[in-house]
């Protein structure tokens, strides 16, 4: 057995050896002034001694952890070795766009490796595969499939986020003639006009879907399709049809002084950022900009930590960000998620780090203004007892009402799940668009589950 694993494993010892060393972060006072990508990279040879580090432990449960089941041991003991072809070509075999995750995902497996349950130092995962895929690119590993066979069938994808993308990819590498319907004025979703170029530059995408177009699959732009319940008339047009268009509807917040100029959804800012770092031009009543203003981020999630990124770079004076529930637990370890599951611990991103005031347990009450404009929000704090009856626990007021200065107002409290009709039996719905919103990865996983599915229904 010692035999078969110093075989495998191009050093045994490493995990215990060496320890986790992250790229990072480009220093605050650099990344602030501009929108390139903040995170940094490791040497070639700190990034191979990092992969040394997994362990082969033998039941991984970064594998299990993993909506898209890559298998972590096999391309970081590839990496080690020095293999980057056959590393990218494992890792791809599960996860057809690691170039995404290996910068936006949140790691569930380094959550479940074995090696944080016992020193919290985990494989790096997350940042081996983007260093693998880059490699890939840059040495010509990856180059557009000239051998699908065509099996005469046409399938047709509405949205081109990472679900759609996921899809359509896969179905094409099947056989099937793909075309993608996207209602914006180029494809990602949430990728290209969600997700700050800070933490992926649109360059990332582009270079992918270039990809996918010369393997085959055509892009439509500017295609706003109703969902019906007949889906007329691609449901006749298409052998199938795959609905992945996200949860385009953000959940609002109904409360006096709504309507005040400066309250806005998170993506209203988010996406017109990006659209402006892509060359497009908007007039000044139509910018959402914080710059020289007070800025106050309702929603304690990611996309509120991609409020405050953007509110730096555009210059604001202060950022405070809110949240109704409680401060989630610090440290490692969550003790009522204990490993291998996802520990919902206090997350600290690089936004947070380039300043924030971060409050919890506070709700709002109302948006105040004058002559039509925000200047402050109305806040109470408030706490959460056990509802005697079971379900949710009951909110209750803590303190007196206060007023959180702010001209401009982000609401940054998740997405509502679409409602859809009852199709006809060749169109299927996958991504966040069947599930709610959830993470790429999963959007991902659920992609090329739905394919697997299409591929069965056309194939019967």
């Amino acid at each position: 057995m010692f035999i078969w694993l110093l075989k495998i494993m191009g050093n045994i010892k490493a995990f215990l050896e060496i320890r986790r060393q992250e790229a990072g972060y480009r220093p605050i006072h650099d990344r602030i002034h501009d929108f390139g990508e903040v995170e940094q990279t490791l040497s070639t040879r700190e990034r191979k001694l990092q992969a040394s580090r997994c362990m082969d432990c033998g039941v991984p449960f970064c594998h299990w952890a993993c909506p898209l089941g890559n298998k972590a041991p096999e391309w970081n003991d590839a990496l080690y070795k020095g293999e980057w072809e056959k590393a990218y070509r494992l890792l791809n075999s599960t996860n057809p766009f690691p170039e995404f995750t290996g910068r936006i995902c949140p790691a569930l497996c380094e959550k479940a490796c074995v090696l944080n349950r016992f020193n919290h130092e985990p494989t790096t995962n997350r940042e081996d595969e983007c260093a693998i895929t880059e490699a890939a690119f840059r040495e010509g590993y990856i180059q557009p499939r000239t051998d699908i066979k065509r099996n005469g069938k046409k399938v047709a994808v509405i949205g081109a986020g990472p679900a759609g993308l996921a899809a359509a990819n896969a179905l094409n590498l099947k056989g099937y003639s793909v075309t993608v319907f996207e209602k914006n004025e180029a494809a990602g979703g949430l990728l290209r006009y969600g997700i700050p170029n800070f933490k992926l530059i649109k360059a990332v995408i582009d270079r992918r879907i270039t990809l996918l177009e010369q393997e085959g699959i055509e892009f439509k732009y500017g295609q706003d399709i109703s969902l019906t319940s007949d889906l007329s008339p691609l449901a006749s047009d298409y052998a199938a049809v795959v609905i992945s268009t996200g949860t385009p509807t953000a959940r609002d917040l109904k409360v006096p002084g709504r309507e005040l100029k400066g309250v806005h959804l998170a993506l209203e800012m988010l996406s017109q950022q990006n659209r402006v770092l892509a060359g497009m031009e908007f007039s000044a009543d139509e910018r959402v900009t914080a710059k020289d203003k007070d800025v106050l981020v309702i929603g304690g999630g990611d996309t509120g930590s991609d409020c405050i990124g953007t509110a730096h770079r555009q210059g604001c004076k202060s950022v405070t960000q809110i949240e109704i529930m409680p401060k989630p637990v610090e440290g490692p370890e969550d003790p009522q998620n204990p490993w291998p599951n996802w520990p919902r611990t206090l997350k600290t991103t690089s936004s947070h780090e380039e300043g924030c005031t971060r409050r919890w347990n506070i709700n709002t009450l109302e948006f105040l203004g004058e002559n039509g404009k925000l200047t402050g929000v109305k806040v109470q704090e408030i706490d959460w007892k056990p509802n005697p009856d079971g379900g949710r626990p009951i909110m209750v007021e803590k303190g007196k009402p206060e007023i959180i200065k702010a001209e401009l107002c982000l609401l940054a409290m998740g997405f509502l799940k679409p409602e859809h009709p009852e199709y006809p039996e060749n169109v299927f719905v996958c991504g966040d668009s069947a599930n709610g919103a959830s993470l790429v990865v999963r959007a991902m996983a659920s992609g090329i589950e739905t394919a697997t599915a299409v591929h069965r229904f056309l194939s019967k």
